[in-house]
């Protein structure tokens, strides 16, 4: 498998829909955002102050539901938990959509805050599977700030080290972190324009944040 592709909860349902039959009979596997059901474990945390183990694996649990939901709707896809029905899956010409619960919890390789997202679980999944990593959002990549305030400016091209100092972007605050860990590197994408995810799939130029961790 040369990729894995993080479709981000912001992008479900019609993005997300749209992007992942695009991806079917690519080498890839898909990793879902939590989006909002993810967000809403968040508020509840902050109310309630769970215990960060409780809050980390009910994310993750977010991320079974549009996982599974999403491949309820793309033709070719399936949902599946386990590396080796990935395999089994990409040789059927399928697409995966990884239900990840399962898995994460036996191997347990991330800490348990909210500094860890979907972000960093398919960064790790993409590090396991010595797979590139594509993550798509609903912005354009990586900006200096939130793109919705004013004076806000596009980076194509970030290193690992000086995202360090960005704190939480569109990516989430361990991300850099684990870049630099693994020494890989990223691409980050807007999905809802899948003509730049194929670009991207394929070795092209077009609209990105490249982020390097070598």
């Amino acid at each position: 498998m040369e990729w894995v592709v993080k479709i981000g909860g912001s992008l479900f349902p019609d993005y997300a829909i749209n992007l992942a039959q695009e991806l079917v009979g690519e080498d890839v596997l898909v990793v879902c955002g939590g989006g909002s059901l993810a967000n809403q474990i968040r508020e509840y945390h902050e109310k309630l102050n769970f215990t960060p183990t409780a809050s980390h694996r009910t994310a993750i649990l977010c991320m079974d539901i549009l996982g599974q939901l999403l491949a309820d709707k793309v033709k070719g896809a399936k949902a599946v938990k386990s590396l080796d029905e990935v395999k089994t899956t990409l040789n059927s010409g399928n697409l995966p959509i990884l239900i990840p619960s399962l898995l994460l919890e036996y191997l347990d390789p991330l800490e348990h805050s909210w500094r860890v997202t979907s972000d960093s679980i398919a960064l790790y999944l993409s590090h396991l599977l010595e797979a590139k990593l594509l993550i798509t959002t609903n912005v354009d990549g990586i900006y200096t700030h939130k793109p919705s305030l004013d004076g806000a400016q596009f980076i194509k091209e970030i290193s690992g080290e000086k995202l360090l100092n960005f704190g939480e972007t569109s990516l989430d605050e361990s991300f850099a972190e684990l870049l630099l860990k693994y020494k890989t590197s990223a691409y980050v994408v807007n999905g809802k324009h899948p003509e730049r995810v194929r670009a991207i799939l394929n070795g092209q130029s077009t609209i990105n944040t490249f982020i390097g961790g070598d």
